[in-house]
């Protein structure tokens, strides 16, 4: 079986609302092998939601609803399925009463405008709501199911796993999806999918996502099949191969972020890491301690921004710095092995560069990159040119920081 979440209310569609309802519901429902084709975000407007609703039942087979159960005249979402289904809204003297005996626990007395949580679409199944007042209800219609429930998530979480789950249990053919998760550094978006689209495009199961972000790509396979076994033979039949075309590119199998894959790394190997840093201004150093636990490992960092603050904090030459400039091969080399000597750390790597939007020139132009990564004695220093934002570019330069270190572990 299909799904669709459709969350309703205009509050939804404003910067400082954020559906995460729907984010839980698919958690649980892609456990019992439910794909759900499509998620919407609806206003309080009767007609919008009847049209959003039959959209929706036109391609699935369950259609969770989040929302617009309260009491007010906005709470439209039981009218709109009356209206869907042409079916009366029947008033309950039983939820109308157990409303009233929720107030009076409360020491309260129920408003008039609270009868309105008691009408049910006639022929529906009601949800009981121990933790609000908004009942929900599931409601069959020409074969599909139509599931409402209230949009506070500690109210919606308590009913969907204490009545929703035991119900699909019971309905749901045997189905399972398995997943398979590659991150890869190092290479762009269409360059990975010319490399991986002639094995994944011959199969419509697994499903394959790429996803692109700054020096970050992420690869999804999903599996839908009756059994587990089946599931993950076909993530092997598709998934190795691609593993094998992208080799060392792929930094993590299990979703973890390159700064936790790199953190792993230095754990394991007993290392520990330092950063001298110029353009990206402190990003990698954040990076790198954005990990919990990442004290085993991270030994310092200098952000030496100025030329002043490179001779003063690096101790690199001035001389150096004037005749070669700080965006250059040696000026990194001598920033990675100086964050290593001072902080006492086993790598040491910088990043220096031209993030923009100004000040480049002809020999270092918006978007130079210089990388350095000095270990055992050895100094290694990676150029490359970026383009997009100031924001990209730096976001970009930490990404193939991390990313050198992660090569230079693997090799040693």
């Amino acid at each position: 079986m299909d799904a669709a979440i459709l969350a309703i209310g205009s509050e939804m569609l404003t910067p400082q609302r954020v559906d995460t309802n729907s984010l839980y519901m698919t958690d649980h429902l892609n456990a019992r092998g439910v794909e759900v084709l499509f998620k919407m975000v609806v206003g309080d407007q009767r007609d919008h939601l009847v049209q959003a609703m039959q959209y929706a039942l036109d391609r699935v087979d369950l259609l969770f609803v989040s929302g617009g159960l309260g009491p007010t005249e906005d709470d439209l979402t039981r009218d709109a399925v009356a209206l869907l289904c042409q079916r009366p809204l029947v008033f309950s003297n039983e939820i109308c009463g157990w409303i009233e005996e929720r107030f009076a626990r409360m020491k309260r007395t129920m408003a008039e405008v609270n009868k309105r949580q008691a009408y049910v679409v006639e022929g529906a199944q009601v949800l009981p709501n121990d933790r609000g007042t908004a009942p929900g209800q599931w409601v069959e219609h020409e074969g599909r199911h139509i599931v409402l429930l209230p949009g506070p998530p500690h109210e919606l979480k308590a009913m969907f796993e204490g009545q929703i789950l035991p119900k699909l249990d019971g309905l749901l053919p045997k189905q399972v999806i398995r997943t398979r998760f590659y991150r890869v550094a190092g290479m762009g978006e269409s360059d990975l999918d010319q490399l991986i689209a002639p094995v994944y495009n011959k199969y419509t199961n697994p499903a394959t996502t790429i996803l692109a972000a700054a020096g970050d790509i992420q690869i999804h396979l999903r599996a839908r099949c009756k059994t587990e076994a089946e599931a993950e033979a076909l993530l092997v039949e598709v998934g190795d191969p691609i593993a094998d075309l992208l080799g060392d590119r792929i930094y993590s199998r299990n979703g973890d972020s390159l700064e936790a894959t790199v953190g792993a790394m230095l754990r394991e190997r007993g290392m520990t890491i330092a950063v001298a840093e110029s353009c990206t201004g402190g990003m990698l150093g954040q990076k790198i301690t954005s990990v919990a636990g990442s004290s085993d490992y991270f030994a310092g960092g200098y952000l030496t921004y100025t030329y002043a603050a490179k001779e003063a904090l690096l101790g690199i030459d001035g001389e150096l710095l004037r005749t070669e400039k700080a965006v250059s091969e040696p000026v990194a080399k001598a920033m990675a092995e100086a964050a290593r000597r001072l902080a006492g750390a086993s790598i040491g790597v910088s990043v220096t560069g031209v993030a923009g939007p100004g000040q480049g020139d002809e020999t270092a132009p918006v978007g130079t990159i210089y990388v350095g990564v000095a270990v055992d004695g050895e100094c290694k220093v990676r150029h490359v040119q970026f383009a997009g934002d100031r924001h990209r570019i730096r976001t970009l330069a930490c990404q193939i920081a991390m990313d050198a270190v992660r090569r230079v572990m693997l090799k040693g």
